[in-house]
């Protein structure tokens, strides 16, 4: 899902430290998180890990279990976990984290099967829609409130992740793209919708998106850093 395109719109990375009234920040929270819901996808296959890597422990719990947490503490009962390959191990080791669990019988087909099951899902009650990887444990909750925060309202808003000159997940679309979320296939994900809709792109910056876990390899280094 991760792309380069042309920096059209000012980065936003910040805004929701900036912000000096404490008050208004949870009032703005209170009134623009109800209405986003939270897609987490982990219905991939691990073929380039070799076994089913949302499994692996990562600091004394699963992987899957990480990105559930943050999108959990932000989005409450308007999560939802997109499984696929081994998804009833997955479900299990989500351990109810999610607030919705959606099975995608087309996974095989790739990530933007998987991003339309979710987007249907949840379309009829969301104002918009989170897309996150399960494989990104370095996510933050201030990361995401600054998405959230970054996000004007408007329906054909997009607020995407950005590192090294990179846009990719957690990105925040707004409710004008859903039928285009909803008629996702293969495995480009949302690649097209960042192409088609560069003008409307809000930027946040947040070097640590660059941390997905594909291989072993990847997962090694953040257990031994060293």
């Amino acid at each position: 899902m991760l792309m380069r395109i042309p920096s059209l719109s000012p980065p936003c990375a910040g805004i929701f430290f900036a912000c000096n009234n404490a008050a208004a920040v949870v009032a703005t929270m209170a009134r623009v998180a109800p209405g986003i819901h939270a897609i987490i996808l982990a219905a991939g296959q691990s073929q380039r890990f070799g076994r089913v890597k949302l499994l692996e422990p990562l600091n004394g719990e699963p992987l899957v279990r990480h990105s559930l947490n943050i999108a959990r503490s932000i989005f409450h009962d308007n999560s939802w976990l997109v499984t696929g390959h081994s998804a009833e191990d997955i479900e299990i080791s989500a351990g109810g984290l999610a607030s919705h669990v959606l099975y995608n019988p087309e996974y095989a087909q790739g990530i933007g099967s998987s991003i339309a099951c979710g987007a249907a899902a949840c379309s009829d009650r969301a104002d918009a829609i989170v897309i996150m990887l399960a494989d990104q444990p370095l996510i933050s909750r201030s990361h995401l409130d600054n998405l959230v925060h970054c996000w004007t309202g408007a329906a054909d808003a997009i607020v995407a992740t950005e590192f090294a000159g990179v846009l990719g997940p957690p990105v925040l679309f707004g409710r004008e793209h859903f039928a285009e979320l909803c008629a996702l296939r293969g495995d480009t994900g949302a690649k097209q919708l960042l192409k088609a809709h560069a003008g409307a792109i809000t930027r946040v910056r947040f070097d640590p998106a660059a941390v997905d876990i594909d291989t072993p390899e990847d997962l090694e280094k953040l257990v031994s850093p060293d």
